[in-house]
């Protein structure tokens, strides 16, 4: 008989620290793992446990000890995969607004946004308030005044230091005046999760995944063959200052430092709230690529990015959107190792590709499309769209 996962992490004795672990004890007592509850059901009995390697454990309680099903009994239903977080039905026409705050008693449901410029925002928001009423009705109200949700923060940062931080409206998306996908994507999610929604935006422009933001764990695979830098050891990203000039994995390392921080200081960022779960991530980058074998390892660098988000934020159910640049067929190399990264086995229902240029105007990414308000309001439905299917799973 084939042994299973768990006899094997059982019958080793293996100890796995996982970030917010618990040690789990075989029901004859001789044995002990470590792992993050993922969910349980009372009814079936069925336990499912993260491991370090971000791989679902599944099995039967009655395999756990005495001691073991009791605290499932008593704190499986804050297990991650029984989230407070409950996602409406998605209408065919976003309605307005109805300009309500959130339930502050809920978790604030966090979404952590990071790229480039084109995730940066260069939408012209003058522009887009003369389409708006025929094209995107839900951002003005009936006097073309800009609607405001009232249950969806907009918090930007860009190189670590705050640049907006308010109610989402199409009015001033980034603190500039301009607009990036978070419009579309606020708009959405605000619409169907019955909680507060915090948009969390750490990035600059012109960052490669192959070098400025290779995570942590890219072993080779940066330019070059080059690996990640910085101290993955952190508890919390920060640049660290005794190193001179530029390291693989710097930016990465300063966007989600900034974005940590920003979560340590919860109601600054999102007034009245006390507790937050990160529920996704969206990243739309690429035009920094060129070159130096950058492209080749694309896929590769994005399952490193995926699984570095989901420890350095505790979020092992959290999901992952990715846009591919507006001016490349999906045959193109970069939006080819887009969908080979979210088609691996291990990110199913975890990872999903929006196909920007059907919907693209103004020209390429690296002219950011000139300001074109549509293809960041396309973009940004698009992902938001592309989030609400993987959260619904």
């Amino acid at each position: 008989m084939k042994p299973t996962l768990l006899s094997l992490v059982l019958g080793m004795g293996l100890l796995l620290p996982v970030a917010e672990a618990r040690t789990w004890t075989s029901s004859n007592g001789d044995r002990t793992f470590e792992g993050e509850l993922h969910s349980y059901d009372a009814t079936s009995g069925k336990v499912t446990v993260v491991l370090k390697n971000r791989r679902k454990l599944t099995f039967n309680q009655d395999k756990l000890s005495e001691e073991d099903v009791v605290w499932l009994k008593k704190n499986g239903s804050r297990s991650l995969g029984g989230s407070s977080l409950k996602i409406g039905e998605l209408p065919k026409e976003l309605p307005d607004p109805d300009g309500e705050e959130a339930d502050m008693s809920k978790p604030v449901q966090v979404f952590i946004m990071l790229g480039q410029s084109n995730m940066l925002g260069f939408g012209k928001a003058g522009q887009l308030k003369g389409i708006a009423a025929d094209k995107y009705p839900y951002l003005v109200d009936d006097g073309g005044e800009w609607n405001v949700r009232k249950d969806v923060r907009n918090t930007f940062f860009c190189m670590a230091k705050l640049q907006h931080n308010d109610w989402l409206t199409a009015e001033n998306g980034n603190g500039g005046g301009n607009f990036g996908p978070e419009i579309g994507i606020g708009n959405y999610l605000g619409e169907v999760i019955d909680a507060p929604v915090l948009l969390l935006k750490s990035c600059v422009g012109n960052r490669a995944l192959g070098w400025d933001l290779l995570p942590p764990s890219a072993v080779g695979t940066g330019s070059g063959g080059q690996s990640y830098q910085g101290d993955s050891e952190s508890l919390n990203r920060k640049v660290k200052e005794k190193r001179d000039g530029w390291y693989a994995g710097l930016q990465y390392d300063q966007d989600v430092g900034a974005a940590q921080d920003a979560l340590k200081n919860l109601s600054t960022y999102y007034p009245g709230a006390k507790e937050y779960e990160v529920a996704g991530f969206f990243w739309w980058q690429g035009n920094a690529e060129k070159g130096k074998g950058n492209v080749e390892t694309y896929d590769k660098n994005l399952a490193f990015l995926f699984n570095d988000l989901k420890k350095d934020f505790n979020a092992p159910n959290a999901k992952f959107v990715c846009a591919t640049l507006g001016e490349h067929d999906k045959s193109a190399t970069l939006s080819k190792k887009m969908f080979d990264f979210a088609g691996l086995p291990e990110f199913k229902d975890e990872a999903a590709v929006f196909y920007s240029k059907p919907v693209s105007k103004g020209g390429g990414s690296g002219g950011h499309y000139g300001g074109n308000p549509e293809t960041y309001m396309n973009v940004g439905e698009g992902m938001g769209k592309a989030m609400v299917d993987l959260l619904s799973k």
